[in-house]
C-alpha cells in the first residue's frame, strides 16, 4: 500500500454503525467537533476512522474502518452532507487526543493470504447460492419482487465484507466480529451459516404459506 503500518487518525465513532472496506456511507455532519474533525481531514488525506460506540457498554469498539470522503457538500450553516467510502480496517492502539474530537493511533490490518484460494473460491460459490435463495425465498414470502445487485462482488474477500455489509436479521448482530475477522474463509463460513439457518427459517414459512393459502 505504501503507506506506513502505524498512522494517526481523526476517529468518528458512530451507535451501532459498523463499516466495511468498499461500502458507501453517507453522513450527515453538524456537531462542532466533527465539524472540525472534517475541516481537517478535507485539508489533508480525506480519510478518518468510522469505529462502532455500543451505547449500551458505553464503549468504542477498537477496530474499525477508515473512511474517505469521496464527496462534500458543507451548507451555509456549515453543516455538511458528506458520502464516504470505506477503505482498510485498523486496530486502535492508543487515544493519542480525547478534544476537539478523537484521535487514535492505529495500525491497518488485512485478511490473511488462504492456504486455499480454490477452497476459498468453492466456499464463495456456496455463500453466493444462500444469498440468492434467502433473497428469492424472502420475495416469495412478502409477495414483491426482490433482486440482488448485478455488481455483486465476485472475489471472495470482497464478496463476505458485501455480505456483512448489507445483510440485516441475524447477521447485523454479527456485524463487529466479521469485521474484525481476519480469514476470509471464516468469514464466509459463519455467513454461511447464517444464511443457511435463514434460509431454512423462509423454506417452513414458505411452506406453511402455500399450505394455508385460501384457495
Amino acid at each position: 500500500m505504501g503507506e506506513l503500518a502505524v498512522r494517526e487518525l481523526p476517529l468518528f465513532p458512530l451507535p451501532d454503525v459498523v463499516l466495511f472496506p468498499q461500502e458507501v456511507l453517507p453522513l450527515h455532519i453538524f456537531e462542532p467537533r466533527y465539524r472540525m474533525l472534517l475541516q481537517t481531514v478535507m485539508a489533508e488525506d480525506r480519510r478518518f476512522g468510522v469505529v462502532r460506540w455500543d451505547p449500551k457498554q458505553k464503549a468504542m469498539a477498537s477496530i474499525g474502518c477508515c473512511a474517505e470522503i469521496i464527496h462534500c457538500q458543507t451548507q451555509d450553516d456549515d453543516r455538511s452532507n458528506i458520502v464516504t467510502m470505506g477503505q482498510q480496517r485498523f486496530r486502535v492502539l492508543d487515544i493519542v487526543r480525547e478534544a476537539p474530537y478523537r484521535v487514535g493511533l492505529v495500525s491497518w490490518i488485512e485478511d490473511a493470504v488462504p492456504d486455499s484460494p480454490e477452497e476459498l473460491q468453492s466456499l464463495a460459490t456456496s455463500v453466493n447460492q444462500a444469498l440468492r435463495d434467502v433473497v428469492e425465498l424472502t420475495a416469495k414470502l412478502v409477495g414483491k419482487p426482490a433482486a440482488l445487485p448485478s455488481d455483486l462482488p465476485d472475489l471472495p474477500r470482497e464478496l463476505s465484507f458485501w455480505i456483512g455489509s448489507h445483510l440485516g436479521g441475524p447477521v447485523a448482530d454479527h456485524q463487529q466480529a466479521l469485521l474484525e475477522l481476519t480469514d476470509t474463509g471464516e468469514r464466509l463460513r459463519q455467513e454461511f451459516e447464517l444464511l443457511d439457518q435463514t434460509r431454512r427459517q423462509l423454506a417452513a414459512r414458505t411452506v406453511l404459506k402455500d399450505t394455508f393459502q385460501p384457495q
